[in-house]
């Protein structure tokens, strides 16, 4: 007969596997657009902004502390991971639909963004929907969920700089498990009634007045 302990034991070795595993993942996907989009930046310095952003948020992963509590259902797991890996299969190609210029604007304020919600979460950071504790600092005051925000800002400005069909069809992709990414984080956050207290102040989940 299996008792609690047991099932606890098992539950945290495989908590610990995943995070193992997922550090490991995303080192991979880091490296690999990296390598992808190095040959380019010569040609697209702007681009070197969404490498930025995906990068450091690898480093994060790298760099995070333990959740208190973390969904690992296979739903939870499969929409961060696809979410995750979706937004790095862009590569630079096609007609700028937008002077350049213009179009590393938009990633670059994206960039900011992602970054100061970055430097809000510290450790507090990972890709499958866990509880690390609430934030409420810096763009966290104006919506629930800026680095996602920033992200998407980021990879429209880089999407008006490189409109190929395939990065078009990248980011519905990862826009829209972006969307299912943050109802699971919610689901998990708030059991926590402080997150509760925190989004009864703070309405806007990514866009303010609309989503």
């Amino acid at each position: 007969m299996t008792s609690v302990a047991d099932t606890s034991l098992g539950a945290g070795r495989f908590e610990r596997l995943y995070d193992y595993a997922e550090r490991a993942f995303v080192t991979l996907l880091g490296l690999s657009i990296i390598l992808r989009f190095l040959p380019g930046l010569a040609k697209h310095p702007f681009d070197i902004v969404l490498l930025t952003s995906e990068c450091a948020a690898v480093a994060m992963v790298l760099l995070r502390k333990r959740s208190q509590r973390t969904d690992l259902s296979p739903y939870a797991i499969a929409i961060a991971l696809g979410g995750t890996t979706a937004g790095l299969m862009v590569r630079p190609g096609g007609q700028p639909l937008v002077p350049e210029v213009a179009a590393g604007l938009v990633m670059i304020a994206g960039g900011f963004l992602s970054l100061a919600a970055k430097v809000c979460l510290n450790r507090s950071f990972g890709l499958t929907a866990a509880n690390r504790g609430i934030k409420r600092s810096g763009p966290y005051r104006a919506v629930r969920h800026p680095m996602y925000a920033g992200y998407i800002l980021t990879q429209a400005g880089f999407l008006l700089a490189h409109p190929t069909p395939w990065n078009a069809a990248v980011y519905v992709v990862a826009w829209g498990l972006q969307i299912l990414r943050i109802a699971a984080e919610e689901k998990v956050l708030t059991e926590d009634p402080a997150y509760r207290d925190y989004a009864a102040g703070v309405r806007a989940r990514l866009i303010p007045g609309l989503y």
